[in-house]
Formats: structure tokens, C-alpha cells, sequence
């Protein structure tokens, strides 16, 4: 495919980016409003919630090498990828509808178990597909970068639209905040079929005849082998496992610390996210200037500064907290893109060397490593468990220990985390200079190879 071939219009990018809405959805409240609202409203104890979810995202990890597999050996008239975009659908709608929309007070923890594996489990193949898809979508260098521009945009507008809903269903006196959470259960399953079907008549998936298997264990060591791919996936845990903690302890600290109520907290969330959009553009300009390791880096850095700035403004305030949380996430999208993209300058490094396309099986790993943060992320729910903090707080509130902890856990733990991002990209040996060079090499032999 010529690169004029490859150039696709904003038209059909929009409709591929459409999936990423009602992913988007799913990957906030997965972190973020699933663990309070079944702590909070259905009435789990905050270490059974911590527990499961630990439990089904350990084994959701293991899904992924299986689906990246079988996604490999799928040859239909319909295309590789596009045959499980249509599985994951009616997957993603059934758990959609059982985990938030028909759930009541009272399910057990064997319910969140086993409608959790299934929504893992259709969420995994969702994203996996899209990312697969949008690989072949776009192969050349400039234009998959095009591609992951608009993927991330329609992400974050995804999370920002579903984190409106519960706020506009208490304003406008529709409901409750556990009804809004309801409502957003219908929203998501409603634009699966939606955006999905858009994307699968409208977006076409070219066939990559040269993709390499997907790789076993060998291909796997092989990559961890590499400097570049772990200083990637070990700033990628770090940079995933910091806003996790942050998602889902934000209504415990808005509410219980700075006293604020849900409404308030969700508000304060949708700016952060607001301003993830808005500085988005700030650091892939800042990354042509100086690179994209130290552009991650300096965001890095003022990610830390900026969060714990925000998390120590005075409660009662709520124009000076609001400002504060927006400026604390005009770093946060940087991590999201600029990791993805490095993996894919290392995919070429990769090609150069083995002849072998392995960028599927490097997204795969990133992927991992972006679930085990969610994982580690929800080890502050069994801390503040054996403290004895109630989501719920007791008559007079829950004790100063537990309260102390929730804010260590909140403020300190996440900045720490961010800013070690910056020590982990010290010395990232794939320089753009080197890029520059792998690129004209791999051109070069595609050239001569044609």
C-alpha cells in the first residue's frame, strides 16, 4: 500500500475512533466507578471489592496472549480483527446490562465475580481488536501516529461524556447518584452496537500479508530482553498505577477529607479529564522538540507537581479545587500517547533487526502491563480495609488513623509514582536521531525487497 493509499480521510478515522466511546466508558468505571459504587450502594465490603477485582484482572491478563492468538490465526472475507470487534459486542452489552443496570443491593460476591470475568473478557477482546485493526488500518510511520491521535482523542472523550451522566441525572432531578450509574449502564450498552457497527461497515481492514505470527514465550523473553521495551512497560505500570489510585479513592477523599459530595468529586474528575484534552496537543509539540522520552519525562515530573498541589487545597473551596484539578491533569494524556508511540518506534527497531513484525505482540505486553497497574492500584481498598475505614462512614465518621491513611494513600503514593516515571526513562537508549536511522534502513530494504 502506497502511503497515498494509506492516508485515510477524517471521516472514516472518526468512525474507526467511534468504539473508542463506549471502551472509553468501560475502562473508567472499571477503575473507577464499579469499586465504589459496589462498595457504596450494593453494599460489598471495600476488601471483597478490592479482592475480586484483584482476582478477575489477574486472570483477564492471562486472556490476552490467547486472544492475540487467535486473532492471528483468523482468516475470514471479513478481515482479521473485525470478527472479534462483532464477538466482543454482544459480550460487552450482557455484562454492561448485568453490572450496572439490573444489579440491586444486596449481590453477592460471587454475582461481581462472575459478571467482572465477563465484562473483562469482552473488554479485552474489544481493545485488542481495535488496536489490531488500526495497525494494518494505517501502516506507514506518519499516519498511524494520525490514527493513535484520533484513537486517544475519542478515548478521552469517551471518559468525559460518561462521567457527565451521573452529574446531569442528580442535577436535573432525574435521580439518584446509584440510578445515574444505572442510566450509564444504559448508555454504554446502547453505543456498542452503534459506534461498532459504524465502524465495521464503514472502516476498512486492509490485509497485512506479511504480519507475523503472534509468538510464544520465546518472543516474549526476547522483547523483555531489550532496555528500551522494559524502561517502557516499567513507566507504563508506574504512570497507570498512579491515576488508578487516584480514580478509585477520589470519592472516598472528596467526600470524607475535603467534604465535598458525589456530585462535586465527579466534577472535579471531568476537569481533570477536560484537561487531559486540552494538554494533549502541548506534549506531542513538546515531544518533536526534544524527543518523546524527555517530553514524557518533563510531563512526568509536572504530572507529580501539579497532582499534589491539587490534593492539597483546602477543602470548602469549590472554584479553587475545580481549577486546581484541571491544572493537575494537563499532563495525564501525555503518558496514554507518548508510551504507545515509543513502542511502536521499538516495533521498528525490532523489524529492522529480526525481519519479524512483532507490534502486535508489543501492544499485547503493554496492554499487560496497563492491567497488572489496575491491579496494584486496588491494593489501597485492602489498606484502608485493615485500618478500618468504611465506605460508609460510622456514626462520627471513621477514625483519624484511617482518615490519615486514605490521604497518604491519595496524595503521596500517586505523586511518588508519577515522578518515578522520570527516573525510569533516564538513559532511553532509542534516541530520535536512531530512529531517524532505523527508519531510512527499513525504507531502504522495503525498497530494495519491492
Amino acid at each position: 500500500m502506497s502511503s497515498t493509499e494509506a492516508r485515510r480521510s477524517n471521516a472514516v478515522l472518526a468512525a474507526f475512533s467511534g468504539p473508542c466511546l463506549p471502551l472509553a466508558a468501560f475502562g473508567v468505571a472499571l477503575p473507577v466507578t464499579l469499586p465504589e459504587f459496589y462498595a457504596t450502594h450494593v453494599g460489598l465490603e471495600l476488601g471483597v471489592v478490592a479482592a475480586v477485582f484483584m482476582i478477575v484482572r489477574l486472570i483477564d491478563i492471562v486472556f490476552d496472549p490467547f486472544i492475540g492468538w487467535g486473532m492471528d490465526q483468523t482468516r475470514t472475507r471479513f478481515g482479521r480483527y473485525r470478527p472479534w470487534m462483532a464477538i466482543s459486542t454482544p459480550i460487552l452489552m450482557l455484562s454492561a446490562f448485568m453490572m450496572f443496570v439490573v444489579v440491586q443491593p444486596g449481590a453477592g460476591p460471587i454475582y461481581l465475580f462472575a459478571w467482572l470475568l465477563v465484562l473483562y473478557l469482552g473488554f479485552s477482546i474489544g481493545t485488542l481488536g481495535q488496536l489490531g485493526w488500526a495497525s494494518v488500518l494505517a501502516p506507514q510511520y506518519d499516519q498511524r501516529s494520525r490514527v493513535y491521535g484520533w484513537w486517544q482523542v475519542f478515548n478521552i472523550i469517551g471518559v468525559i461524556l460518561i462521567l457527565i451522566l451521573p452529574t446531569v441525572v442528580i442535577q436535573l432531578g432525574i435521580g439518584t447518584y446509584a440510578d445515574g450509574v444505572r442510566i450509564m449502564g444504559w448508555a454504554i450498552l446502547i453505543a456498542l452496537p452503534v459506534t461498532i457497527g459504524l465502524a465495521m461497515f464503514a472502516v476498512p481492514e486492509p490485509v497485512n500479508a506479511g504480519a507475523a505470527p503472534h509468538g510464544g514465550p520465546s518472543a516474549y523473553i526476547a522483547l523483555f530482553k531489550r532496555g528500551s521495551v522494559r524502561k517502557l512497560l516499567f513507566a507504563d505500570l508506574v504512570l497507570g498505577v498512579a491515576p488508578g489510585i487516584t480514580g478509585s479513592l477520589l470519592f472516598f477523599f472528596f467526600g470524607q477529607i475535603k467534604g465535598y459530595d458525589h456530585t462535586e468529586a465527579s466534577l472535579f474528575m471531568l476537569l481533570y479529564f477536560v484537561a487531559g484534552l486540552v494538554g494533549a496537543p502541548f506534549w506531542a509539540w513538546l515531544a518533536t522538540r526534544i524527543g518523546k522520552d524527555k517530553a514524557l519525562a518533563v510531563a512526568s515530573l509536572v504530572f507529580a507537581v501539579f497532582y499534589i498541589g491539587a490534593t492539597l487545597v483546602p477543602g470548602g473551596n469549590f472554584a479553587v479545587t475545580a481549577v486546581a484539578m484541571f491544572i493537575a491533569g494537563l499532563p495525564y494524556a501525555a503518558g496514554l500517547f507518548l508510551l504507545r508511540a515509543m513502542m511502536a518506534d521499538v516495533g521498528d527497531e525490532v523489524r529492522l533487526e529480526t525481519g519479524v513484525d512483532r507490534t502486535g505482540l508489543m501492544f499485547s505486553i503493554l496492554s499487560a502491563t496497563t492491567k497488572i497497574g489496575h491491579v496494584v492500584a486496588l491494593i489501597p481498598y485492602l489498606v484502608l480495609q485493615v485500618v478500618g475505614f468504611k465506605a460508609i462512614p460510622p456514626a462520627g465518621g471513621n477514625s483519624a488513623m484511617s482518615l490519615l491513611t486514605l490521604q497518604i494513600l491519595f496524595i503521596l503514593v500517586p505523586g511518588l509514582l508519577l515522578a518515578s516515571a522520570a527516573l525510569l526513562l533516564r538513559n532511553y537508549p532509542l534516541t530520535p536521531a536512531r530512529h531517524d536511522e532505523i527508519r531510512k534502513a527499513l525504507e531502504a530494504r522495503d525498497a530494495a525487497a519491492a
